[in-house]
């Protein structure tokens, strides 16, 4: 028997005549420990999440893209001085040249000026759409989960009916009463009105975890009111899910917007838009497709960029997501 089959065996199975082995002290390397510092602070969730966020290269990436992405929808005139909406027909279709990078389109409208200044309407629909869905579907899942019992159920009906209806089905058939609207608001408040069910469902699930915690319990013990609860401790408490879903849903719902453009429902052809653009060029794929595939790459970056700061947020958000 070899000595390591030897120090293996406990002393109660040891044969007679049989030395147990024990290693030279020597022989034994310990790797070091790093001590732990039991003065500092503790970190909490949002600071735990930024140490993550930091050194996360997708976060990085997405970040810089983001930034320049909103850069460029606020001062549009700062990457072209060519008014968007200014067409000749003489340039149609023309060919790149000095001070036009991607040429013209069929209309004759300079296609750099108008993905340039189509940014600011998609992002901000984007935007817009993800802010009123968060604070209707919020509010509709927080009050649903807090309050429990009959509002519970009431609330989680109407959320299932909705739930149930196809978004962009429900859409297309409301925006058919209002195309002679041309306004930014009315693609707002349809993907608002088909959009909010998902963010109630999160919130509702967060918020009766939440208000099964200790610091509720002690806050009503004082005599804090339910109301005074649900938004000073149990809402705040449930924001990490809410912000995870409302970050991955903004490139979803810029993708809606143009979707809506190009099916003749959305916005008009009279206003800047990567999908009235991506629309108006659909015939030309085949003989001219440089002019459809400019919208469609500042689209496609826009839509990426989103759902790559969603991925990063979730993973640093979420403690069993983490991978470090």
């Amino acid at each position: 028997m070899t000595s390591a089959q030897t120090s293996a065996q406990p002393a109660s199975q040891l044969y007679p005549g049989q030395e147990r082995f024990v290693a030279p002290a020597n022989e034994v390397k310990l790797e070091a420990v790093d001590s732990v510092d039991e003065d500092a602070p503790a970190l909490g969730m949002w600071q735990s999440a930024w140490r993550v966020l930091r050194k996360n290269p997708l976060f990085i990436v997405s970040g810089i893209l983001i930034i320049f992405i909103l850069f460029v929808a606020l001062f549009p005139s700062v990457f072209t001085h060519v008014d968007p909406r200014y067409c000749n027909l003489s340039n149609s279709l023309r060919n790149p040249s000095a001070g036009h990078p991607f040429g013209f389109d069929q209309q004759g409208c300079d296609i750099y000026s108008r993905v340039i200044w189509g940014t600011r309407t998609s992002v901000s629909i984007g935007i817009s759409t993800t802010i009123f869905v968060t604070l209707f579907g919020g509010l509709i899942g927080a009050v649903a989960g807090f309050f429990g019992g009959w509002v519970d159920t009431l609330l989680s009906r109407i959320t299932d009916i909705f739930y149930g209806i196809p978004f962009l089905l429900g859409a297309i058939v409301l925006l058919q009463m209002f195309t002679d609207v041309d306004s930014i608001w009315k693609l707002v408040a349809t993907m608002t009105l088909f959009g909010w069910t998902e963010m109630a469902r999160i919130t509702r699930s967060a918020v009766l975890e939440a208000k099964n915690l200790e610091f509720n319990t002690a806050s009503t013990a004082l005599g804090s009111s339910p109301a005074r609860n649900l938004f000073r401790h149990v809402l705040p408490n449930s924001l990490a899910p809410m912000i995870v879903i409302a970050t991955l849903s903004l490139g979803q719902y810029i993708v809606s917007e143009a979707s809506l453009d190009f099916l003749g429902v959305g916005l008009g052809g009279n206003t800047v838009s990567w999908g009235v653009d991506i629309s108006n060029a659909q015939t030309l794929i085949r003989t001219n497709p440089m002019v459809l595939f400019y919208p469609s790459l500042a689209l496609a970056i826009t839509v990426l960029a989103f759902i790559m700061m969603g991925d990063a947020v979730k993973d640093a958000l979420d403690p069993t997501g983490r991978t470090a």
